[in-house]
């Protein structure tokens, strides 16, 4: 082996490893390419040892591959540290790079249970589908109202949390599917549709705007983010673009697990509104109000904090884990 020649082929791919070793904080494709140079370095050292034996070249490559190692083989430390950079960082960076899907998945749900609304009202046939004059009024005036002060305000909170988590979680889990995500928003879009037509028919709009409008504002949003999460992971599959599909996937479907944790947390305060807040026989603009100001802050945690994140270089990754689910702590 012609060993200036060898070293000088590898020379920047050994620098490159040694400039992530010494880092303390990764991004998923910094942890991937930690790995991979890693690897790579351990098998040329091995050329070297066995041709040349003991070189100044080998013996900086073999303390370059130490510490990269300790990058990703140090024991965990206290991992409630992490919890600070996950809501400050990487889940406003994941929220933020989502923010244009959202407001296509929002306007489009609007959209098709406006038309679903003006269906039902201004058409006899199709509100005579749903009842007689009779068991319409009854929805109006005790089914839709009563829906949210008919058990315990924790658990129907506990309720509504819990499945509004389940349907967010099916879209981001299962939207690789392409087709699950729209029929869940148009399953959301038709139900909001029919109750706000019944209801408009019967003129009681603003009993609809009353008990939709303090909590589906930010619960209608979390189930938006969600639903973007979903089609960005299909589209990842689809057009990967210099990627391939296998490490589109990969590197998108860990920025978007951060937002299924996340959207927990969200869905937790519309829970405790709807719970709270919806079935109180408060004026309209105390209601209103409240709800208004959870969805006020949570776009301004998308746009302002995510925004913050993106232009520091987070991309919403679970920066702890490498391509192999494993640990990188700083040492």
């Amino acid at each position: 082996m012609d060993l200036d020649a060898y070293s000088a082929a590898h020379t920047d791919e050994w620098r490159r490893l040694d400039e992530l070793g010494r880092r303390r904080t990764f991004s998923g494709a910094e942890a991937d390419e930690l790995i991979e140079r890693y690897q790579a370095g351990a098998t040329e050292l091995s050329a070297l040892k066995t041709s040349a034996g003991s070189t100044v070249a080998g013996d900086r490559l073999s303390v370059s591959l130490s510490r990269a190692r300790q990058r990703f083989t140090a024991a965990a430390g206290n991992p409630l540290a992490a919890i600070p950079a996950f809501f400050v960082q990487q889940l406003p960076a994941a929220l933020y790079r989502l923010r244009w899907i959202i407001v296509v998945v929002a306007a489009a749900t609007i959209a098709v249970s406006a038309l679903y609304a003006f269906w039902v009202m201004n058409d006899p046939q199709v509100l005579a589908n749903f009842g007689t004059d009779e068991q319409l009024q009854k929805f109006a005036q005790n089914d839709f109202v009563n829906y949210y002060s008919d058990n315990p305000a924790a658990s129907f909170t506990g309720q509504v949390w819990t499945n509004n988590a389940w349907i967010t979680a099916q879209c981001v889990a299962f939207g690789i599917a392409g087709v699950y995500v729209p029929y869940i928003l148009l399953q959301n879009a038709m139900n909001i549709g029919v109750s706000a037509g019944v209801l408009f028919h019967l003129g009681q709009g603003d009993v609809f705007f009353a008990y939709i409008l303090p909590h589906g504002m930010l619960e209608l949003t979390a189930i938006f983010v969600g639903a973007a999460a979903g089609l960005r992971i299909f589209w990842a599959w689809i057009a990967p673009g210099g990627r391939t599909r296998a490490q589109a996937l990969a590197e998108d479907g860990r920025a978007l697990f951060t937002v299924a944790i996340g959207l927990v947390f969200v869905l937790l305060v519309s829970g405790v509104i709807e719970g709270f807040v919806t079935p109180q026989p408060w004026p309209w603009p105390i209601k209103f109000g409240i709800g208004l100001l959870a969805l006020a802050a949570f776009v301004f945690y998308i746009v302002f904090v995510g925004g913050r994140a993106h232009r520091a270089g987070q991309t919403g990754d679970l920066e702890a884990f490498d391509a192999g689910a494993t640990r990188l702590v700083a040492g």
